[in-house]
């Protein structure tokens, strides 16, 4: 590859990166003249991946010319201890991220099985529609209201009609949603 294929787009993302400043000796625009130098030489089977730029100025590239890094400028140092922590930020993220989904199926499960329980029917848990539903009311609400929610329409539902499933978890959605606009207009 050469020099050439390196886009505009790309070495203004890689001067952005290095704050338009030559990694090398520090110097930044008008002053100097700014390109991308390839870490590792073209010559020498280097690539344009965005990890293998960096910003050099006029003089300093020409300087360097096909010869590889001995010793890592400084900003690239700083680029990789910047790359280090963002990684480890992602890395807790997704682990949070992991463990709010898996607290939020063991609510919807437990929920599941506490309605379901009120019908005779043990180990049964939401799926499909019910269980989306479940999921977005968990967004406002903890599961001990969900629950409190279920009693109440499982109570109004029995003194009137032959109990359903269907019937009291519909009964169970508008006593969510009605709390849910009381919440909003507290606020």
């Amino acid at each position: 590859m050469d020099r050439k294929s390196i886009t505009k787009k790309v070495r203004f993302e890689i001067f952005k990166r290095d704050n338009f400043t030559c990694c090398y000796c520090g110097r930044k625009p008008p002053d100097v003249m700014l390109e991308v130098d390839h870490i590792i030489p073209v010559a020498q089977n280097g690539n344009n991946d965005i990890n293998n730029l960096l910003t050099s100025c006029f003089n300093c590239n020409r300087g360097k010319g096909k010869n590889e890094l001995n010793q890592m400028p400084n900003a690239l140092q700083e680029n990789i201890d910047i790359l280090k922590e963002k990684q480890k930020q992602y890395l807790q993220y997704k682990k949070y991220i992991e463990k709010l989904h898996k607290e939020s199926e063991s609510d919807i499960e437990e929920i599941g099985l506490y309605f379901f329980k009120l019908f005779k029917k043990e180990n049964t848990i939401f799926a499909g529609n019910w269980k989306g539903s479940i999921k977005m009311f968990l967004q406002t609400f903890n599961k001990y209201e969900i629950i409190d929610a279920i009693d109440i329409a499982y109570s109004r539902i029995s003194r009137k009609y032959t109990i359903k499933e269907n019937d009291v978890f519909v009964y169970m959605c508008g006593v969510l949603h009605t709390w849910k606009r009381e919440k909003k207009c507290q606020k």
